[in-house]
């Protein structure tokens, strides 16, 4: 079987039943070097348009974002995911991460940047004729045009499909006419191009394209915000505003499959803007604590310091690992298929993994800054440095693309959705998680053998959550938000801490040895020792909730068996390493 094709064969969610191959994982040691200079283009253009610039963009000026905008066009990088046809250059999933990651550092314009990018333009590359596609998508591949995605409204956010914006349809069928209002909507101030969701016939959820001067749409003033100031948030209001027909966007009636597909994507990509985020955070923590000097030696040197960034360092080294995982399961997936409701269904293939990298990626990114902050001490708290920008700007992540509440819930929802189509064969593991029978080991090297098993332990004890919740509980399990959001996270800690160790083990059959091969070792078996002390006291909580579930504690400690790994010490470890390469240990 070749590469391609083993990786083709893989289903999303299956990590949880299936031990993944090294050799088949998509790492960032991996990447060629086309896409190592899309990073690079994307670094240079941060460094060289938007930090000396920075604070006039955070002051929110709109002619300069949009002049930065259209700089990136010029660069290629507002077309990493347009077909060239439509002025885009094309490239991989893998490509548009890691523009994600090093646009990270330019504060609230990343926001602009990926509003723009992915949901403003992705939902025309998937869902648009191709009277639409040739009309738009080359405007904002270039960005002479900015385009904006509205689809939260006063009363409906995460339930979008309760959206109250109206459309119907002018009594001659050339127009429909929308009334309602949108808001929070990134962009607002100055896109040229709105992707609308609204209600046809009052219950048929649908998409519309909008141009700005459209009669009948207007604007709310600047939302005043905690942070990201420097994006435009406004309401975009619509009374009877006339939208052509031919400027519907998909199917009629079928607006949740763009806004769903859509925002997914939206997930992935946030990852990955937090694992830039986490390597900047970590590269001044670490120099701060270095140069910093109480009771006159460095505060690098206290064990509580050093525990801060091993953690950091850890927590960042494992949120890598499965974003470019992800990546490359979703580049091998969409291999070969050409019209686009076949590259949907393959990128709809992966909600899970999507659901849990942005709700993990986000609470890493927040855990990170925080700790940064404390790093810094009073100095943190002050807006004279950087790390206070950081801290608000944040807090965002975990709204954005649907709050982590609700991703929490699609994981658990699609598994257990997943196992009933039988698409995924969770019941035979399941049954035996129940029965206390332990994973086997897996064939991994010596190293890292000990982590390897703790995290096949830490797949059934999710598994054990999961089928006795399901059993108890069978169609009132919805009602049991707490043990289902504590399911989701064993197995958000699972995937993370897996790849992490993947990484690892590819590594070291390609580089035995070698210095970044030894600290990803050590990251690895420093995440997953963590991960598996959280699942413990995760699935201890879920069970003494789940009617009977303290019975299958003998069980529980089967899989999850107390170990005698010092992670305290390999947090003292990895922070060595970052105080060495003053930063990220593998940067």
């Amino acid at each position: 079987m070749t590469l391609s094709a083993a990786k083709e064969a893989r289903s999303g969610g299956s990590f949880l039943i299936e031990r993944h191959r090294a050799d088949e994982i998509q790492t960032p040691e991996s990447l060629d070097d086309e896409l190592r200079m899309v990073g690079n283009t994307a670094r240079q253009f941060v460094e060289r348009e938007i930090l000396p610039r920075f604070d006039e963009l955070e002051g929110l000026d709109y002619d300069l974002s949009r002049e930065k905008l259209a700089r990136a066009g010029e660069l290629g990088l507002l077309g990493i995911d347009v077909p060239e046809a439509y002025g885009g250059i094309d490239l991989s999933k893998t490509a548009s991460l890691l523009v994600a990651e090093k646009l990270a550092a330019s504060g609230s314009f990343n926001v602009t940047f990926n509003a723009h990018t992915c949901i403003g333009t992705l939902p025309i590359v998937y869902f648009g004729t191709e009277k639409q596609k040739a009309e738009y998508l080359p405007k904002l591949a270039s960005g002479e045009w900015v385009a904006a995605y509205c689809l939260t409204e006063p009363g409906s956010g995460s339930d979008a499909r309760a959206a109250k914006t109206r459309a119907a349809l002018s009594d001659d069928g050339s127009v429909y006419r929308l009334t309602g209002t949108k808001m929070w909507i990134t962009n607002a101030g100055f896109a040229d191009l709105f992707i609308v969701f609204a209600q046809v016939d009052g219950d048929k959820f649908t998409a519309f394209l909008v141009e700005r001067d459209t009669v009948g749409l207007s604007f709310g003033a600047e939302e005043r915000k905690m942070g990201i100031k420097g994006s435009s948030t406004r309401q975009v209001i619509l009374e009877d505003a006339p939208v052509p027909v031919d400027n519907v966007l998909g199917e009629i009636g079928k607006g949740h499959r763009i806004a769903f597909s859509i925002l997914n994507l939206g997930r992935l990509k946030l990852a990955a803007g937090a694992v830039g985020g986490a390597k900047e955070m970590l590269r001044l923590a670490s120099r701060y604590a270095q140069d910093r000097e109480q009771f006159g030696v460095p505060i690098a040197r206290f064990g509580l310091i050093r525990e801060k960034i091993g953690t950091m360092a850890t927590n960042a080294y494992a949120l890598e690992s499965a974003v470019y995982r992800v990546a490359g399961e979703v580049d091998s997936r969409l291999s070969g298929r050409e019209s686009d409701a076949e590259r949907l269904t393959a990128l709809d293939e992966y909600v899970i993994e999507y659901s849990l990298i942005k709700v993990y990626g986000s609470e890493i990114l927040d855990e990170i800054i925080d700790e940064t902050l404390q790093t810094f001490g009073g100095n943190g708290y002050s807006a004279e440095y950087p790390v206070e920008l950081a801290y608000r700007n944040s807090r965002i992540n975990r709204i954005f693309e649907g709050t982590n509440e609700i991703n929490r819930l699609l994981v658990s929802g699609q598994l257990l959705k997943r196992a009933l189509q039988g698409r995924l064969d969770l019941m035979e593991s399941g049954q035996a998680a129940l029965q206390g029978k332990r994973a086997p080991a897996p064939d991994v090297p010596g190293e890292l053998a000990d982590a390897a098993l703790a995290v096949e332990g830490m797949k059934r004890a999710a598994l054990l959550v999961a089928t006795a919740a399901a059993l108890t509980y069978g169609e009132k399990l919805e009602g049991q938000q707490e043990v289902l959001a504590r399911a989701a996270d064993m197995v958000a800690l699972t995937y993370l801490a897996e790849s992490g160790l993947l990484r690892a083990e590819r590594l070291l059959h390609s580089a035995p040895g070698v210095e970044r091969s030894r600290r990803s070792v050590l990251l690895a078996r420093a995440y997953a020792f963590s991960a598996v002390d959280r699942a413990r006291i995760l699935a201890a909580e879920a069970l003494r909730r789940i009617p009977g579930g303290v019975d299958h504690r003998q069980a529980l400690a089967a899989h999850l068996p107390e170990h005698a790994v010092d992670v305290i010490g390999l947090h003292r470890e990895a922070a060595g390493a970052a105080f060495e390469r003053d930063g990220y240990p593998l940067g």
